[in-house]
């Protein structure tokens, strides 16, 4: 059985955080830096070693994958250091304890290829490196995007989603909850700040709004991060998003614990791994009921099971597992041992000897995290990967691959390469998948529920994001989360509330937009949704409802004969026609007595009749507007309101001629007869009749439905057509009252025979006096009320006439019959010539 697991060969190189940062003080430029000290052990970053020594396991007990080859793998910590990291890159490819760039001094096996490193911060020297190469690199852990460039990057691989994908998810996980008020921590890197602006980009376009970004490094010190504590301290966000690898944020945890700044929700992105043993229990207090986001994870059956066999007898087999059980199990072993198990400086407690008989027993699952393989899982892919691709070259198939066959054992960098690119692989229990042209795998994520009970650390799936979803990409069990111990349900984190159905945003001044004050639609506009920006208008026939959320169907108005407003001027129509009807049959009845006779009998009925006229035609200013009352309306009122004017005005002709003539040899007795009365009605009713048809001909009145008018309703109304007319006829009749009320106030002094002069006076006077109130009070009213407005003016008016004229007569010739006489005429007339 060919074998590459010889001491010095290389088959699988990794480049792995076994332990936590190095110590670094603040640069004074003083001194020679001190080298980097890796420090302390972390059973979380050393399950991932453990996880690709699983799968090492599988595949050489397998008789299907690589049969009679068997796996052997070398490791290197980076301790988070860029400088280790290429160190180490260039170590293992040149197969030299010392790194000797360009030159390879394997044996004759090769190593095929590299697994790590977890950061994107470390990663991306390693690969601009192995690129020059051509050297394959599989990552477990690295996110940026930027590594997906093959021209820049040709070598690198992963089997975690690009952070392009992360930079969608977390402001839409955001967004789920309606938190749009956020602040950020971000990693003091080009990878934290590429993936930060990322974020807040997306944020931003979703409607939300990030109140700070600060960057934090574990190489802060201590004055930094209490800075970066104030500016959490002092903001109002509930929720921060935390875009750093894990160990840049240790020391922050701790501070914030210590200022009792427990109380906001963490929202992690895949940059940080959760990783237990790293933090003291203040800082889960502090992460209590955080949300992460971590690539989405697959089963590996059996790794309990392997996890469980582990034991320090099999130190050759599982390197570091002797401080692993240190770690575990709080003991220690000598120091020759120690010293035969790994070259790291070392510290060792004497808190009892390791005895090697130790058992998890339950510590197995939480010492672990079972329950969260996340990037254990994906570096276990990562050895499959490798796996599939030199099962592919050893049952090579040129016409299947288009490449040359190569027996393993000779086998180049580059052409494991090429088949990593193109041979479909998958776990033990997984499905088949493929790198795609960018060296990435189709992409998921896992959402997770950091649930601290009891001082019990668990690690709760709660839901997932799969951007290849076609309905909702986010799936999400709420009520399986955890807010902590401040929150009973969601939290709230937004600037300012969201505003109710019919209030809208409005910008406060100086502030992002998502501090806002809310202020209600204006007049005719609604919002029927919370937390809209700008109200929308309702269509012309339709009115907001009183909250202003839903358009509702405008009252049409129109003055009704029902409404009150309209039964009393009906009534008033009726009362007054009577009254005018009963006054014309009192001088029909008494015609041939004095009184009558002087006050010229046909002028006095035509008067009488265009009143009765005038009454009547209110009635046709009332109801609903159609085509023919339209049409009617103001016409009618024209024409007979001129009869009534213009018999005023023949009647006032008339008195002043029967004056002038009584004068001996008087040449105006020859007008006294009912030719110049005729005419002067006739020629004014002709001339008010021209101007009406005119106005029916070129723009005659119709019905509409006015939308305008009134804010909340629909006025029904008669559109005046040519509004030049309407005003022409009511000029017209200002005229003829006007010359009407100047010719009676020159007769007002005749003798009192004549004396009906003083009453035409009074009432041109209570003519015009009401057209003149008419005139403001029509164009200040809409809707009904200007109906009503002129119907009271006509009204009005007409009944000024009436009573100023008729009455005075109907009283004397009822009620004082003995004065309607020719001698008591007469000697009033005498009385007043002297």
């Amino acid at each position: 059985m060919e074998t590459f697991t010889r001491a010095g060969d290389v088959l699988i190189g990794r480049v792995f955080v076994v332990h936590s940062g190095f110590e670094s003080e603040q640069m004074t430029f003083r001194y020679h830096p001190k080298p980097a000290l890796c420090k302390g052990f972390h059973v979380r970053y050393y399950r991932d070693v453990l996880g690709m020594m699983f799968a090492i396991d599988e595949i050489n007990k397998s008789t299907d994958l690589l049969p009679n080859i068997t796996l052997g793998f070398s490791m290197f910590d980076s301790c988070m250091s860029e400088l280790r990291a290429i160190w180490g890159a260039l170590s293992l490819v040149s197969g030299a304890k010392s790194p000797i760039p360009s030159y390879d001094c394997h044996a004759p096996s090769v190593m095929v290829g590299m697994v790590g490193e977890l950061v994107s911060a470390l990663s991306l020297p390693i690969a601009r490196l192995l690129g020059v190469l051509h050297f394959p690199q599989i990552s477990h852990g690295a996110t940026l995007s930027a590594l997906s460039n093959k021209m820049l990057f040709p070598s690198f691989l992963r089997t975690v989603p690009s952070n392009m994908l992360q930079n969608v998810a977390v402001p839409q996980l955001l967004g789920r909850f309606g938190w749009t008020w956020v602040g950020m921590l971000v990693v003091d890197n080009d990878v934290g700040e590429q993936g930060g602006q990322a974020i807040k980009a997306g944020i931003e376009k979703s409607g939300g709004c990030v109140a700070f970004m600060e960057k934090i490094h574990l190489s802060y010190s201590m004055k930094q991060i209490h800075r970066v504590v104030d500016v959490i301290k002092g903001s109002s966000v509930q929720v921060v998003v935390l875009h750093s690898p894990e160990v840049h944020v240790i020391v922050l945890l701790d501070v914030l614990h210590d200022r009792e700044m427990t109380g906001k929700i963490f929202v992690s992105s895949a940059s940080f791994g959760v990783t237990p043993s790293l933090f003291s229990m203040k800082a889960w207090k502090v992460l209590n009921g955080m949300l992460c986001l971590i690539p989405k994870t697959g089963t590996m059956p059996g790794f309990e099971e392997f996890l469980n066999d582990l034991h320090p007898s099999k130190s050759s087999q599982y390197p570091f597992i002797r401080l692993f059980w240190e770690k575990v199990f709080q003991c220690s072993w000598s120091e020759d041992s120690v010293s035969q198990e790994s070259s790291v400086s070392l510290n060792i407690a004497e808190e009892g000897g390791c005895r090697g008989n130790e058992v998890f027993g339950n510590k197995l699952p939480s010492l672990f995290e079972i329950n969260d393989l996340s990037y254990t899982y994906h570096a276990y892919l990562a050895v499959y990967a490798y796996a599939h691709a030199l099962h592919a070259i050893s049952m090579c198939s040129p016409e299947n691959y288009n490449e040359p066959c190569a027996k393993v054992g000779s086998v180049h960098p580059w052409q494991i390469l090429r088949y990593l690119q193109k041979t479909p692989f998958r776990g033990h229990a997984s499905d088949w998948m493929l790198f795609n042209s960018d060296g990435d795998l189709p992409a998921a994520y896992d959402i997770i529920n950091i649930q601290i009970r009891n001082k019990s650390f668990n690690l709760i799936k709660v839901g997932t994001y799969n951007p290849e979803s076609k309905d909702d990409k986010i799936t999400i069990n709420v009520t399986a989360i955890a807010w902590g111990e401040y929150f009973d349900s969601v939290p709230q984190s937004v600037c300012s509330n969201s505003c109710r159905p019919g209030y809208r945003k409005s910008a406060q001044l100086g502030k992002p937009v998502c501090c806002f004050d809310c202020v209600p639609c204006s007049l005719g506009e609604i919002i029927n949704k919370s937390g809209a920006s700008e109200c929308f208008k309702c269509p012309t026939d339709q009115w907001p409802n009183e909250e202003r959320t839903k358009c509702v169907l405008k009252v049409v108005e129109f003055l009704s004969f029902q409404e009150p407003l309209g039964v009393v001027l009906v009534t008033m129509v009726v009362i007054f026609t009577f009254f005018t009807l009963w006054i014309l049959l009192i001088f029909i009845k008494h015609q041939d007595t004095p009184i009558v006779r002087a006050t010229n009998r046909e002028l006095s009925y035509i008067l009488l009749v265009s009143l009765i006229l005038c009454f009547l035609c209110c009635l046709v200013f009332i109801g609903r507007p159609s085509i023919f009352t339209c049409l009617l309306r103001q016409t009618l009122f024209s024409i007979v309101f001129s009869i009534s004017i213009s018999s005023v005005l023949a009647k006032t002709i008339m008195v002043t001629l029967a004056f002038k003539a009584t004068i001996p040899n008087s040449p105006l007795k020859k007008w006294l007869g009912p030719r110049i009365p005729r005419s002067v009605v006739g020629l004014c009713s002709v001339m008010q009749t021209a101007i009406c048809s005119a106005w029916l001909l070129s723009a005659p009145p119709f019905p509409r439905l006015n939308t305008e008018s009134g804010y909340n309703k629909v006025i029904f109304e008669c559109h005046e057509g040519q509004n030049l007319f309407f005003y022409v006829s009511l000029g017209f009749m200002g005229f003829l009252a006007l010359v009407s009320f100047l010719a009676a106030f020159l007769a007002r002094n005749l003798p009192g025979s004549f004396n009906e002069a003083k009453h035409i006076t009074f009432s041109m006077l209570v003519f015009c006096s009401v057209w003149l109130s008419f005139i403001p009070a029509y164009l200040s009213t809409r809707g009904k009320y200007t109906v009503a407005v002129q119907i009271f003016a006509i009204l009005a008016s007409t009944a000024g006439l009436l009573g100023c004229i008729f009455v005075p007569k109907c009283y004397i010739t009822l009620l004082k019959p003995e004065r309607n006489s020719k001698e008591l005429l007469r000697g009033r007339k005498n009385r007043s010539n002297g």
